[in-house]
């Protein structure tokens, strides 16, 4: 039995990538912190990167049937009991940031317990979801019945998340997991389509509690409502316009840069917005400092390299014959698809604006770290796929 090496190779490669421009786009971090080492971002993220190749080469080794489940509920309990507690642990334990306390400090380094939640918690519903639903016909009462504590559970996980960490983008991403392998676990489109709205109903909830959060939306729609409102009519067009919101600053500044880059970019370290216009250009908005460097090409190859590590995720569960397998390698492949596209879409500013990293490629260990666990554990699973090319 032989692990998936262009899986392994292609999330190797896009790392490289995310450790080239964690020096490329730090300058004004650099400046900002005052931080005399100049390679104070490339050396951490080289780091990261070695400590997180490392842990996908060891996850490929072990026999899934023997140890997946032990990693997979850890992971899943652990993590939850640890976001819950978070908030009465001393300062000195959690880092508070913007008035949520999402990072644990361990030996000089923040961990974001919720980036290795998602894993556990795609696990758990691939693991429950396996024994409770089949594709066989139901009523829908039947139905809702079966998934109503899932639901309930959902909720708590959005409870802790949204409300007490603030990280709607992360609840946004997880809900979208959770009902597509809903889906694929044989419940009905019905349960589909009611599954999407009560997220959307869940979102709008926690917009509307959290005045920052609505004032984000009202910004977004200040700086498209020009562009969309020409399509509705005159009576429409007033009702719906926004006249004292700000169009969003770091938005506008991210499409400037993707302008900037054009075909072929202003060339590798010869980015300009990366200088104070975008104070997260390394981290959320990495894929418009990226555009701007190496253009509409460069970003090219980088969704082309997305895009095979996502058929070979969808791939290798649709070769597993075991349904856990199956499910938990549908879910991070989800988990990795939607992330992708809400950054994406939020710094082009088609959907509101999310602070949510891109795989692989933006700044930071927690998720880094993360998406390396989760690339390892389905590395491990490819061993009983039937899979072309193997990695000894």
């Amino acid at each position: 039995m032989s692990t998936d090496k262009i899986l392994f190779f292609t999330c190797t490669i896009l790392i490289s990538i995310g450790i080239v421009f964690s020096l490329s786009l730090s300058a004004f971090a650099i400046l900002y912190y005052d931080n005399t080492n100049k390679l104070h971002f490339f050396l951490t993220q080289l780091l990261i990167a070695v400590i997180g190749i490392t842990f996908m080469w060891l996850l490929s080794k072990p026999n899934p049937d023997k140890y997946l489940s032990y990693i997979g509920f850890f992971l899943f309990f652990s993590m939850f009991i640890l976001m819950i507690v978070m908030p009465f642990l001393p300062s000195s334990i959690v880092r508070e940031v913007n008035g949520a306390n999402r990072w644990i400090k361990i030996a000089g380094f923040s961990l974001s317990p919720v980036e290795f939640f998602k894993i556990g918690f795609i696990y758990f519903l691939a693991w429950s979801f396996t024994r409770k639903i089949d594709s066989t016909k139901k009523t829908i009462a039947k139905e809702t019945l079966i998934l109503l504590p899932y639901v309930f559970v959902f909720i708590i996980v959005m409870f802790i998340v949204a409300y007490l960490q603030n990280d709607l983008g992360q609840i946004f991403v997880l809900g979208l997991v959770f009902v597509m392998m809903t889906l694929f676990a044989g419940a009905s489109f019905r349960i589909l389509g009611t599954g999407i709205l009560f997220i959307f109903l869940s979102i709008y909830i926690f917009i509307k509690i959290g005045s920052h959060r609505s004032s984000r939306i009202e910004s977004w729609w200040a700086g498209i409502q020009d562009h969309v409102l020409k399509f509705f009519p005159e009576h429409m067009q007033e009702q719906l316009r926004i006249n004292e919101a700000d169009a969003p600053y770091q938005v506008s500044n991210s499409l400037n840069a993707i302008n900037n880059g054009g075909m072929f970019g202003e060339g590798l370290g010869f980015g300009t917005i990366k200088l104070g216009f975008l104070s997260d250009v390394h981290t959320d908005f990495v894929l418009a400092g990226i555009a701007e460097e190496i253009g509409f090409i460069g970003i090219l190859f980088i969704v082309i390299l997305f895009f095979i590590i996502l058929f070979r995720l969808f791939k290798i569960a649709l070769r597993s014959q075991n349904n856990v397998y199956y499910l938990f390698s549908l879910g991070i492949g989800f988990m990795f698809l939607f992330t992708f596209v809400v950054n994406a879409f939020g710094i082009t500013s088609l959907i509101p604006m999310k602070g949510i990293a891109v795989p692989f490629l933006s700044y930071g260990g927690s998720h880094l770290l993360a998406s390396c666990f989760a690339i390892g554990l389905i590395l491990m699973i490819s061993k009983k796929s039937k899979m072309k090319g193997g990695l000894h």
